[in-house]
């Protein structure tokens, strides 16, 4: 639902854009209304009615506009005429008149195609304007499709005519269509390029409006300090001009920036400032809206329920139209949130105050269908569908399936009806979860593989959708192939058949690669798919392939033998017990003094994931266990799990894969090794929550010491600049960079340290990612030996397989938490020394190094010490 609630005030947020444009149009000058330049009265009623238009006085500027047009019929100036209709139309979408709006808009073109050619130059700018009013109202209906052609056709005719600013405006529009229709990436390219133009221009309200509208984008693909960076130069232009729509315009959209970055009171009192300006009702509430449902999210439910009243006296004053529905949609998701917590608060003993009059379910549903109904007649089948699912969903809380179901199934033929994808996958979701309720099991099965495919189908644009970072994956997109999994294991209530256990690893994997596009904010990994099933068949029968799978109430795991069909347990545990224990693991891993509680923790989870298979995999002669890895099991070295007497890693070589997203492996050992080596002993001094490291020159020696040719940057040489230069002079096959870094959940948050301080991972990508365009140049390891993940971030581990993934390299290799100086410098030696004299495999000869320090260095033979490396990617 937080997606959805989201989705909506963007989407709104992107309409007024496209008004603020259009509005503009007739307040830069007096012709930007066309008029007659001629003193007849009808021009007259034009002025007039463009001032009434700009006074917020609709009804009344409808009045004076039919008069113009009457005169201009009269008078048979065809051309004026065309001007008067197409400003008429734009009143009447103020007052929600669509009917009356078409049809003075359909009119006035009609003229415009008709004029004689000697008026050319004259009637194409003018047929250019009532373009722009056209894709205004079909974009207020719904209909985004055709209001992008008119614009996309508006733009061609203004750049003929030689009209920059009528250009600019018009392209601003095709993006903000865009966005409506979810292709924020091919948005976000239209408005970068239309910074570039609009940033030497003098200040204009279309240059605020461009410049908002590219902030909006930015957001939505997850850059907000870029995003804040553009909304603030909006602003302060915007204040410049006296402008107060804008201003409260672009206040509205920093709220939602500072929403995104968790600055909750930045962005309660951006939204109130937005309201206190808005000329607007419908900015008024738009502004309160997004201000309620930041006041629940944040449990301020005295300050929400002081505000709803203010909010649903506004709302019941709208008339239809796409932002007005929408605003109903979104009071409707806040109405619900409110009165759940009225009844959680009021029916049991808190801390919390009391909720004196929560909303009822009865009146929700009421505000739904009078939405669904001017939806209906305003003709905007993609507010319908929206309308009608979201009363399915409130009739699926209180248990009225039948109503439900029927209320879903309309809103998704509908989405489908008008290929609105980014709104289906939502019904379809909605509608397996119906169906299961209802025992429909195999239904439910189809309903939710449809989710999937549907999300899959969208993958280059929904994971640019405005949401706040993880939060609203987490709600709206990884529940979906998480309980499609759970349906395809436990659904029939029966053991799983070999069909759905191959469906259930391959969603589970293709969640892992949904994560990464949302960690990156786009489709990041396009290398063809490699099946895992081929490579342990027939190219390396020795090893074996784990997909443990979190679930609600159980942990499966489904497990892949070379030659054998797919096996399947399961233990019946809570998902709450499951992370409670692997976070415990996972901080005992830490601590040098922690042995005995590390390896009862350990024996746990080896009991979970490898106990019920031992004798499998001693029998089907595995060397190698490699492990698609979910949810918070990625927080944990497999290496360190013990069976009572030994750690994994003393019996099996181990590795990570993404699964089957993968470059073709091939074997290290018959590759030719040079390696790139840099390492800063001394972080930048700005960089003091690092420590220094000084046996980075000792582990870069270790590794000459090997034999290996290398080419070194060591402190004050490894700058991003040159390692990106010899990146680019030499094709290294290993990269071995020894330097604090971080991993997070976040792309922004995730990086290595230079001299010239920190190197992003999208940075890294870029130096990297030319390698990857001819194979035979492909780095193929890529080592980070000082890095760990963000203290707190459970999800942290992301950033290292976005790192393994986008940096271009076959496979890299880095630690989970960082550790004793020294002992890396131990561990690297031996790593390389493996890798370079025994021709082995990468995982093996990880395997060995982690040996070396177990058995034969008695004061790093804690796990602590040795554990923390995991090899992700290509093992062999």
């Amino acid at each position: 639902m937080a997606l959805l609630t989201t989705l909506l005030c963007t989407g709104l947020s992107s309409f007024l854009a496209n008004a603020s444009v259009l509005d503009h149009q007739k307040q830069e000058s007096p012709s930007s209304i066309p008029h007659s330049p001629l003193p007849t009265p009808p021009s007259s009623l034009l002025t007039q009615g463009k001032a009434l238009y700009d006074a917020g006085q609709f009804a009344e500027a409808v009045k004076v506009l039919q008069q113009a047009v009457e005169s201009y019929r009269s008078e048979g100036d065809q051309l004026r005429l065309a001007a008067a209709l197409s400003n008429l139309s734009l009143t009447y979408q103020q007052l929600g008149a669509w009917e009356e709006a078409k049809r003075a808009i359909a009119e006035s073109l009609d003229l415009l195609k008709i004029q004689n050619s000697k008026f050319k130059t004259q009637n194409s700018h003018l047929l250019a304007q009532s373009l722009d009013i056209q894709g205004r109202l079909q974009l207020g209906m719904g209909q985004t499709e055709e209001a992008l052609a008119a614009w996309e056709r508006a733009t061609k005719i203004y750049r003929e005519v030689g009209d920059r600013t009528g250009e600019i405006r018009s392209r601003i529009n095709q993006a903000q269509a865009l966005q409506v229709m979810g292709f924020n990436r091919r948005a976000l390219e239209s408005l970068n390029e239309l910074e570039e133009t609009l940033q030497p221009l003098p200040n204009s309200l279309t240059k605020v409006v461009g410049l908002r509208s590219l902030g909006d984008a930015l957001q939505r693909v997850g850059d907000p300090d870029k995003s804040r960076q553009v909304l603030q130069q909006s602003l302060t232009i915007a204040q410049d001009l006296r402008s107060p729509q804008d201003v409260s315009a672009v206040l509205f959209s920093l709220g939602n920036v500072a929403r995104v970055q968790q600055q909750i009171p930045d962005a309660l009192q951006f939204y109130q400032q937005a309201a206190n300006l808005a000329p607007a009702p419908i900015l008024q509430v738009q502004a309160h809206l997004n201000r309620l449902s930041l006041l629940l999210e944040n449990q301020q439910w005295a300050e929400a329920e002081a505000l709803l009243p203010s909010i649903q006296a506004q709302i019941a004053t709208l008339p239809p139209s796409r932002p007005a529905i929408y605003a109903r949609i979104n009071l409707a998701h806040s109405l619900v949130k409110l009165k759940d917590k009225g009844l959680k608060i009021n029916n049991k003993k808190t801390d919390s105050s009391p909720i004196p009059h929560p909303p009822s379910l009865t009146e929700t549903a009421s505000l739904l269908a009078t939405t669904v109904q001017q939806a209906r007649d305003l003709g905007d089948r993609r507010a319908e569908s929206y309308a009608l699912g979201n009363l399915g969903g409130l009739y699926e809380q209180t248990r009225q399936w039948s109503e439900a179901r029927s209320l879903t199934q309309q809103a998704l033929l509908l989405a489908q009806s008008i290929n609105a994808t980014d709104v289906a996958y939502r019904w379809q979701w909605q509608l397996g979860r119906l169906l299961k309720q209802q025992g429909e099991i195999a239904g439910a099965i189809a309903a939710y593989e449809s989710a999937v495919n549907t999300l899959q189908s969208l993958r280059s644009d929904l994971v640019a959708i405005n949401r706040e970072v993880q939060f609203t994956f987490r709600d709206s997109v990884e529940p979906i192939y998480r309980q499609t999994v759970e349906l395809l294991l436990q659904g029939q209530g029966a053991q799983p058949g070999a069909e759905n256990l191959d469906k259930a690893r391959r969603l589970i994997e293709s969640l892992q690669l949904a994560e990464l596009d949302n960690f990156f904010r786009e489709a990041c990994l396009n290398a063809q798919s490699v099946l895992l099933d081929k490579l342990v068949d027939q190219d390396n029968p020795t090893t074996a392939i784990f997909y443990p799978i979190i679930l609600d109430n159980r942990l499966d795991v489904i497990l892949k033998v070379p030659k054998q069909p797919l096996r399947h347990h399961a233990i019946t545990l809570p998902q709450t017990e499951v992370e409670k224990v692997l976070t415990q693991l996972q901080q005992a891993l830490k601590r040098p003094d922690a042995a005995r509680e590390t390896r009862s923790l350990s024996q746990q989870v080896y009991n979970w994931l490898i106990r019920p298979v031992e004798a499998d995999l001693k029998q089907s002669g595995v060397n190698t266990l490699v492990f698609v890895l979910d949810g918070m099991l990625r927080n944990i070295p497999m290496a360190a799990l013990y069976n009572g007497q030994q750690y994994l890693v003393e019996n099996y070589a181990v590795a990570l894969s993404p699964g089957l997203q993968l470059f073709t492996p091939r074997p290290l050992a018959q590759t030719a090794l040079n390696a790139l080596t840099a390492g800063l002993s001394h972080p930048p001094s700005t960089y003091s929550q690092f420590s220094p490291l000084p046996e980075v020159k000792a582990e870069l020696r270790l590794i000459e010491e090997t034999g290996i040719p290398t080419t070194k940057l060591v402190d004050q040489n490894f700058t991003s600049q040159t390692l990106a230069q010899k990146i680019n002079s030499l094709p290294f096959k290993v990269v071995h960079l020894a330097t604090h870094g971080q991993f997070s959940s976040q792309a922004k948050n995730t990086f290595i340290l230079a001299a010239d301080g920190p190197i992003n991972v999208n940075k890294l990508d870029n130096l990297l990612r030319s390698k990857t365009q001819n194979p035979s140049e492909a780095v193929e390891l890529l080592v980070l030996s000082a890095c760990q993940t963000a203290a707190g971030d459970n999800r942290a581990t992301l950033g290292l397989a976005g790192v393994a993934v986008r940096a271009g390299a076959r496979s890299t290799l880095a630690s989970l938490w960082q550790i004793d100086d020294r002992s890396t410098a131990v561990f690297i030696g031996e790593f390389y020394r493996e890798l370079a004299t025994a021709k082995l495999t990468r995982a093996e000869a990880l395997r060995r190094a982690q040996i070396t320090l177990l058995k034969q260095y008695p004061q790093y033979n804690r796990p602590v010490y040795w554990a923390p490396y995991v090899l992700v990617g290509n093992w062999l």
